[in-house]
């Protein structure tokens, strides 16, 4: 019985993750076979980065430890590829192959593969990305009783804004802000996302949603209404709170996008009906905030004149602060929700590309 004990305390030991996975923040079972070789399942990059409407290919090799094939030939492989969520409790199935079957899932249908460069390739190519394609995947690799896992985050280049809408400050509950990013060209930011926006300088008082479920804000200058001036720098947590009698802000996220986005040269300045008809006279619709903020922070779009936007708010775009022009820092300033029918501003428009 002792010899039989230290037998299994033995394989518990080489049981051990990969050293290329151990910063992997999951757990993983590995099936051990005392007679063949161990799978292995290696992300030769950790990270990803891309932007909306490109292409990227997640990395994902799998190999067995003792060996230099890619399989053992006893047992088919199946390659599994699933989306994370942000507590690893759910996982949404992206993308299966075994042997010559293949089947890709809902909003990756159509543009999901395997790049199969080698027979241990079991990398993922996404197309035409989607701001809902940001996150971490799982690839995981199994043959018979073995199987592994690795884990690539996909990032993309974008930017975090804030937003309420017409009624005010803290009139959303967690469903109405996911509304209220979609409509704006957008999705609803994540933790990540707010904290690298908060180390790019992001300074907002206002608590707001985040993909997770969290209400949180970022800090870079303390003051008493934001949590008091001897606080330190930071992003602010409220914690989790009921998504549906819960009231609060929200940040959303928004790549670049695929079309031009201006602003209307146009002999008089117009209502809010007005500014929508002038843009579709001119071949396009109305812009939508993210747009307005993809603009600015992409492309560096700079302008003075106050324009309307799709959700009846006014702002402006400055990249190159100066007198009369917020003089103090680069942003997107905010106007406000005037009084549709009589207030007379001009129009920001877009128009986007086939």
């Amino acid at each position: 019985m002792k010899s039989l004990l230290f037998l299994v305390l033995i394989s518990a030991c080489w049981a051990e993750p990969h050293p290329g996975n151990s910063s992997l923040e999951h757990e993983r079972i590995v099936h051990i076979q005392e007679n063949g070789p161990r799978l292995l399942v290696v992300a030769e990059q950790a990270k990803i980065f891309s932007h909306r409407g490109g292409n990227v290919t997640l990395p994902c090799k799998f190999y067995h430890e003792h060996t230099s094939t890619a399989g053992s030939g006893t047992h088919k492989i199946r390659v599994k590829w699933t989306k994370l969520t942000y507590d690893y409790l759910k996982e949404v199935d992206v993308f299966v192959a075994m042997g010559h079957h293949r089947k890709s899932y809902g909003s990756y249908q159509g543009r999901v593969s395997l790049r199969e460069s080698s027979e241990n390739d079991a990398s993922l190519v996404i197309t035409n990305i989607m701001l809902e394609d940001y996150g971490r995947y799982k690839c995981e690799v199994i043959e018979g009783l073995e199987d592994d896992t690795a884990v690539v985050t996909l990032n993309l280049e974008g930017v975090v804004f804030p937003y309420s809408p017409r009624l005010g400050r803290y009139n959303l509950n967690f469903h109405d802000a996911q509304r209220a990013c979609a409509e704006q060209d957008s999705v609803m930011a994540s933790f990540d996302q707010l904290y690298d926006a908060w180390r790019s300088g992001l300074d907002w008082c206002n608590a707001g949603w985040l993909s997770d479920g969290s209400v949180q804000y970022p800090i870079t200058k303390p003051r008493e209404p934001c949590g008091g001036r001897n606080t330190v720098p930071g992003v602010r947590n409220y914690g989790f709170w009921d998504k549906d009698k819960s009231h609060y802000d929200v940040f959303c996220f928004t790549s670049n996008f695929n079309g031009r986005f201006y602003y209307l040269i146009h002999p008089t300045k117009l209502t809010y009906d007005e500014a929508v008809q002038a843009c579709l006279k001119d071949g396009s619709q109305i812009a939508k905030v993210g747009q307005i903020f993809a603009a600015w922070k992409l492309l560096g779009y700079d302008r003075c004149d106050a324009g309307w936007l799709a959700d009846g708010s006014v702002r402006y775009p400055i990249s190159r602060p100066r007198k009369r022009c917020s003089p103090s820092e680069a942003a997107v300033r905010f106007v406000g929700f005037p009084d549709k029918k009589h207030k007379l501003y001009g129009v920001y428009c877009f128009r986007a590309y086939n």
